[in-house]
């Protein structure tokens, strides 16, 4: 039979983006190994709810490590130590039974805190709504074996492509910044036929708007690729460089 564990859990509370914030310490007990971390904080609430407590909030949505939802620094790091994961997929038999956890948002100028830890990352949106689309008139849908495209940029861009915007390149970097996000957007399109219309003014557009809405510059430190849940790699940071070179 598994055994169930006890843990401490060194949260950070916050009502409001302008309330003072404050971590708050919490004990849970009959967690299992199997259950993930947002199930433990599920347990939490439940346990907070019956003592009529305000729950823990906390934003999750498929819970299968897509959508990116679940953005939490745990224990200092970016969905947690296990590498190429998201928090919803990190299991608790991760964790030392009675060892305490500590939880924070995600932390840059450009993802203010709504509420505990959720915080507002519609900054990657709006880089995205800059240039991340294809706007050219195809008609009709047809077949993608018509759209000639070989073997490594479709590698390639299927790669990039697996980025789920979740942020934890900003959250893990000293400077706050975006660019593995972006450059995983311009790798993908760049590598696609559909994409080469509006290449060389996309990757102007996106980048200024990074700017805009105050993320920091890449210093090359590469925590952006140590915590990426879909392990994209900094390799994509150059080829931004290089797509931006191309526009002067």
């Amino acid at each position: 039979m598994t055994s169930s564990m006890k843990l401490t859990l060194k949260i950070w509370r916050q009502k409001s983006a302008k309330a003072k914030g404050c971590f708050l310490i919490y004990k849970v007990k009959d967690i299992l190994p199997e259950m993930s971390f947002l199930e433990m904080l599920d347990k939490l609430n439940e346990d907070l709810i019956k003592q009529n407590k305000n729950p823990v909030l906390f934003e999750s949505d498929c819970r299968e490590g897509i959508c990116g939802a679940c953005s939490l620094v745990v224990n200092g790091i970016a969905h947690g130590k296990e590498n190429g994961t998201t928090v919803c997929q990190l299991r608790m038999r991760s964790f030392e039974n009675n060892e305490i956890i500590t939880i924070e948002p995600w932390r840059a100028k450009a993802f203010p805190l709504l509420t505990d830890l959720i915080v507002d990352r519609s900054a990657l949106d709006r880089i995205m709504q800059k240039g991340g689309y294809i706007s050219i008139n195809i008609g009709a849908a047809r077949d993608a074996n018509n759209t000639p495209i070989t073997k490594k940029n479709a590698d390639a861009a299927f790669d990039t492509a697996a980025c789920i915007g979740c942020g934890a390149c900003v959250a893990a970097c000293k400077n706050a910044s975006a660019m593995l996000f972006l450059s995983a957007k311009i790798s993908q399109l760049k590598n696609l036929p559909q994409g080469q219309p509006e290449r060389k003014l996309r990757v102007v557009k996106m980048l200024e708007q990074m700017d805009l809405e105050n993320f920091g510059n890449c210093t090359n430190t590469l925590e952006c690729e140590a915590v990426c849940p879909k392990k994209i790699s900094t390799k994509n940071i150059a080829i931004l460089n290089f797509e931006y070179l191309r526009t002067i």
